[in-house]
């Protein structure tokens, strides 16, 4: 018997590289100044769509193409169904994690106890050892299982180790979810979803259709008195987090469906739903203005229709016109993408505890931009080196 091929689109994972190189730009933007408000994330509730609120929603998007192709490329390898879904609640739990030690070094006091930075770099170490790929590393075998516990250590240390609040004297908790806890509870349920489904493109677009009315009922005020106790699972049935994945994965199912018919109708009706998307957030905006903070339904759709648009165009330069040496150079930050992003929280800890400073000009204004955008490019080459030589984190 023929062994099945598993299918991988380049679009995709230059788009999630593409994704990562700008969302490592953008975070680094609170060590500039004088940055363009069009550049900068809209201020809480402030009716306004900077470049920055369009790029976590990109990667969530992201998240949901890759789902479908993720999934089926491991039932062609004949995993059980139960096997994948203990591997997606491993993975989401993992992200949950991390995302959360990432959101207490924010709030960590800045001198009491270990101190922020100190504190911020052995949670990124703890996270490499923990997470890193040790079977594909040059590392003995017999460190694997010694460093990885070492990581965990770290960890628990960590968490003892928490002084968080003005007086330090706040124990370490969920706060909110991170970036990366936002994504595991989106990947969750999506990913749980479509397995259990099958990819029922019906049975998705419910869901999807679920999630933006969730979302209009928590801008609206429906959702505000539900027990407490549920607030752990607010980025469910809230709705917007959740829904920019499952249209990413309707993305993915429509184009694997439509392309059997040609290539052109399967682009042409992403395009109308991305158009549809942007033209419905005009359309509502008066109502609850387009706004990262608290995630208006508007920014929802604007978002949306804008990931629809960006997987087209992608598709059509990497994947019809072959166009794709242009992203050689980043494409580590798309199959390496949690060790990309994990590199920044060494870097800003080391430049703080060294107290090595750039002179002002270098991170003002335009010029600011410009070094902040190759800080961020090296973090991508370096990540390429890295996994080059066999280091690189997977969930």
């Amino acid at each position: 018997m023929e062994k099945q091929k598993t299918v991988r689109i380049a679009s995709i994972d230059i788009l999630r590289a593409l994704t990562m190189l700008l969302m490592i730009w953008v975070n680094d933007f609170w060590t500039l100044s004088n940055t363009p408000k069009w550049l900068m994330h809209a201020k809480p509730n402030e009716d306004y769509l900077g470049f920055s609120d369009v790029i976590f929603p990109l990667f969530l998007f992201i998240v949901g193409l890759s789902i479908p192709f993720a999934i089926e490329n491991r039932l062609v390898k004949k995993e059980s169904i139960a096997h994948l879904a203990k591997h997606i609640a491993i993975r989401s739990f993992s992200l949950l994690i991390i995302g959360v030690f990432m959101v207490n070094y924010e709030t960590h006091h800045e001198t009491i106890g270990l101190g922020k930075w100190l504190w911020c770099l052995l949670m990124a170490l703890a996270v490499s050892l923990v997470w890193t790929q040790w079977g594909k590393s040059p590392v003995p075998k017999k460190w694997h299982v010694v460093l990885q516990s070492l990581g965990w250590g770290i960890l628990v240390f960590l968490v003892y180790m928490y002084r968080g609040g003005s007086d330090g004297e706040a124990i370490m908790k969920p706060q909110w979810w991170g970036i990366l806890g936002l994504i595991g509870w989106a990947y969750a349920i999506n990913a749980l979803t479509y397995l259990f489904t099958k990819g029922n493109l019906f049975l998705l677009i419910f869901l999807w259709l679920l999630f933006n009315l969730l979302s209009i009922g928590d801008a609206i005020g429906i959702l505000d008195n539900l027990p407490n106790s549920l607030s752990y699972f607010s980025v469910w049935y809230s709705g917007t987090i959740p829904a920019f994945t499952t249209a990413g994965i309707i993305a993915s199912v429509l184009f694997r469906r439509l392309s059997k018919f040609g290539i052109s109708r399967a682009l042409l009706s992403l395009t109308t739903l991305g158009v549809i998307n942007i033209v419905i957030a005009l359309a509502t905006r008066h109502f609850w203005g387009i706004s990262k903070v608290p995630g208006t339904p508007s920014w929802l759709t604007v978002c949306t229709g804008i990931g629809f648009l960006a997987f087209v165009i992608l598709y059509y330069i990497v994947d019809i016109k072959k166009q794709k040496s242009w992203a050689k150079i980043i494409i580590p930050a798309g199959t390496a993408t949690l060790t990309c992003y994990l590199i920044p929280y060494f870097t800003y800890p080391i430049r703080n505890l060294t107290g090595i400073e750039l002179p002002y000009f270098l991170n003002e204004g335009i010029v600011g931009l410009v070094g902040s955008f190759c800080f961020a490019l090296l973090i991508v080459i370096f990540t390429g080196w890295l996994q080059k030589k066999g280091f690189s984190l997977k969930l």
